[in-house]
């Protein structure tokens, strides 16, 4: 008689396994780079310089969270640069025409989400094209309608207390920091702790059969591509209170150096892998990359050359070890 075959619900914890995870590569990497660049220049280990570097790139580290859930979910979002320049403008074209601050930063905010809510809606829509296709399009109209409203130039005279946003420090600690930390937490909850997290991760692997299973698919795609615009729309926030104006060209290529860091902290681009966590490594590490060979004059061009290698270790070694570890079953 044979004996009844038992699946187990999940694999057994395996120390090794544990620290085979990307994301503690992505650690081991930070702690190389951090070595490195206290070698390479004496002011590398300053607070001052540290805190302004992290204030430097801490307002484009908003749109990585979204753009996390955006990736799992198989899709992808190049207009985010774009509703980073629209909301900015309208927000500051408002308060020049006499609109008060703090409805005019609401406005951005729904700007933003509205930007992301149409992004979502056309995906849904039109579901003959991909993602790529409807966000380059509506990254060029939107980066077309900011230059609409302000043309070439700038706009600004915002009031004291709103570059609080950008250079305010809470005891020793930058605001954009902790409000930063807030957020990640928040989308670290949303993704790995709830029933939506949960459904992003079974539209990734495989849409058809989520619909099937009764997930609204369609429901969350818009509720990730609206949350993306809106937290673009947060950007638009800090930067223009750190920069003290904008202009319709602001985070131009703020898309690509967002993508390069969902992408480096391990989320596949196939959709339906990947941990918060890795993304938020990522962003420190590109951030004090660039910072620390900024302080020694390295060349843009070699910088490039650097992340564009580590996006490659990313894609590759997560392949290599799954195919060592089919391999292993096999025999």
């Amino acid at each position: 008689m044979m004996e009844p075959r038992v699946l187990a619900g999940r694999l057994d914890f395996s120390w090794k396994r544990f620290f085979l995870q990307w994301e503690w590569m992505l650690v081991i990497i930070f702690v190389a780079i951090n070595v490195m660049n206290v070698n390479l220049s004496e002011y590398y280990w300053d607070y001052d310089n540290l805190r302004d570097a992290m204030m430097g790139f801490l307002d484009k580290a908003f749109i990585v969270l979204p753009m996390v859930l955006i990736m799992i979910l198989g899709d992808i979002d190049i207009s985010v640069g774009s509703i980073v320049a629209l909301s900015a403008v309208i927000m500051a074209d408002l308060y020049t025409l006499g609109v008060p601050m703090v409805p005019a930063m609401l406005i951005c905010l729904a700007t933003g989400t509205l930007c992301g809510w149409i992004n979502g809606m056309l995906i849904i829509k039109y579901k003959e094209l991909s993602s790529v296709i409807i966000t380059l399009a509506t990254m060029i109209i939107y980066r077309g309608i900011a230059y609409f409203i302000l043309e070439d130039q700038a706009a600004g005279g915002f009031p004291e207390w709103f570059s609080f946003l950008g250079w305010g420090y809470v005891g020793p600690i930058p605001f954009i920091l902790l409000v930063f930390v807030c957020l990640a937490s928040l989308f670290c909850l949303l993704l790995h702790k709830t029933v939506l997290g949960r459904q992003i991760y079974a539209v990734g692997n495989n849409a058809n059969a989520s619909r099937y299973s009764g997930v609204k698919v369609d429901r969350i795609k818009v509720l990730v591509f609206t949350l993306a615009g809106f937290m673009a729309a947060i950007t638009a926030l800090f930067l223009t209170a750190r920069m003290g104006s904008t202009r319709p060209n602001i985070a131009t290529g703020y898309e690509l150096d967002v993508i390069a860091m969902v992408v480096l902290g391990g989320i596949s681009t196939a959709g339906g892998k990947g941990r918060m966590i890795g993304a938020i490594i990522a962003i420190f590490l590109i951030g004090f990359l660039r910072y620390g060979l900024g302080l020694i004059n390295v060349q843009a061009q070699l910088l490039l050359i650097i992340i564009g290698l580590l996006l490659i270790a990313a894609v590759i070694v997560p392949k290599f070890k799954f195919q060592r570890t089919q391999k292993f079953r096999k025999t």
